[in-house]
C-alpha cells in the first residue's frame, strides 16, 4: 500500500499532525510505504498511483489559505521579537500552498481515495480548510474514505492543542479501515 500525505504548514502546527497521521498509518500498516511531504516539494505526479491521498493545511480567514493570506501571516510574524520560544515560519511557508498544488494536480483515476484534514482555532466561527480541501479532493476525481477532520492549535502559531498529536496517529491509523466512501 502507497500512501501519500501532502500538506501546508505556516508555522509548524500542521507538519506535526501530517507527521502523526504518517506515523499512525505506519503503525496500523507497517508494510505501507507512507510519504508526507509539503506543497511545496510536491510534484504534480506525486499523487498518481498512490492507494491513499491525505491532504492538510492550516486555516486562514475561515478557509484554505491563499498567497495573500500566507503573507499576511509572515508579516504578523515578523513582529514577534527574535527568540520567542515557539514562533517562526516554517521553511517555505511563503508558498505555494495547498491551493496551488491542486491547480497541477491531474484528474484521479476511478477509485482513488483521500482524506482531508486541517489545523484551526478553537474559537468559534473560525471555520476550517478541511472541508475546501475535500471538495477540491472530489473535483479531481478523489473518493473520501472519512469525513474531514480538525485538529486545534492553541493560538495562530500554535502550539498544538495538548492531545491533538495522539488524535491525529488515531486519525491516520482509522482511515485504513473505512471501508466505504464518505457520502458527498
Amino acid at each position: 500500500m502507497r500512501v501519500v500525505i501532502v500538506y501546508e504548514s505556516l508555522f509548524g502546527n500542521t507538519r506535526e499532525v501530517a507527521g502523526a497521521i504518517r506515523d499512525g498509518i505506519a503503525a496500523a500498516r507497517p508494510e505501507a510505504s507512507v510519504s508526507c511531504v509539503q506543497a511545496t516539494e510536491a510534484d504534480r505526479d506525486l499523487a498518481l498511483g498512490a492507494d491513499l491521498l491525505v491532504v492538510g493545511g492550516p486555516t486562514h480567514l475561515h478557509g484554505l489559505s491563499t498567497t495573500v493570506t500566507r503573507k499576511m501571516g509572515l508579516k504578523a510574524e515578523q513582529r514577534v521579537p527574535a527568540g520567542v520560544p515557539g514562533h517562526g515560519p516554517e521553511p517555505g511557508a511563503a508558498g505555494p500552498g495547498i491551493r496551488e498544488w491542486f491547480r497541477g494536480l491531474p484528474k484521479a483515476p476511478a477509485g482513488s481515495r483521500s482524506a482531508a484534514f486541517d489545523t484551526r482555532g478553537d474559537v468559534r466561527h473560525s471555520g476550517g480548510a478541511a472541508g475546501g480541501i475535500a471538495r477540491r479532493l472530489r473535483r479531481h476525481g478523489y473518493e473520501l474514505i472519512g469525513e474531514p477532520a480538525g485538529f486545534l492549535v492553541e493560538d495562530v502559531e500554535g502550539p498544538l492543542r495538548e492531545g491533538e498529536q495522539d488524535r491525529a496517529r488515531a486519525w491516520g491509523a482509522s482511515l485504513l479501515a473505512w471501508p466505504v466512501a464518505c457520502p458527498r
